[in-house]
């Protein structure tokens, strides 16, 4: 199992910045799929982004791509979401996951088996 807890959220106007983080414990972080979603208030959850275990290929929404940027520094035990260029569209609780099935990158929330708690993001005009 992996435990995990997001932080860097909070208030930032239109056209700023914000860097989430995942601190992962537990298992080896390493051999899990890392995923970010986000739920606005009255949504279903959403895909934003997702990397695979070695950090090599990436997956983004339409929505945040070219906008937002997912990594991971295995040794840290760390999964970064780096968003650019915020839009008031963007305001969300943001969670990140894990999935522990090899050798996919999947979209949909219930593929991942662990999440973080979520961390609020507000984009104001």
């Amino acid at each position: 199992q992996v435990q995990l807890v997001e932080s860097g959220g909070g208030s930032m106007q239109a056209g700023g910045s914000l860097t989430l983080s995942c601190a992962a414990s537990g298992d080896s972080f390493g051999g899990y799929t890392m995923g970010w979603f986000r739920q606005a208030a009255g949504k279903e959850r959403e895909f934003v982004a997702t990397i695979t275990r070695n950090g090599r290929t990436t997956s983004y929404a339409d929505a945040v791509k070219g906008r937002f940027t997912i990594s991971r520094d295995n040794a840290k035990n760390t999964g970064i979401l780096h968003m650019n260029s915020l839009k008031p569209e963007d305001t969300a609780v943001y969670y990140c996951a894990a999935d522990a099935f090899p050798f996919r990158l999947s979209r949909i929330p219930r593929d991942y088996e662990y999440w973080g708690q979520g961390t609020q993001v507000t984009v104001s005009t």
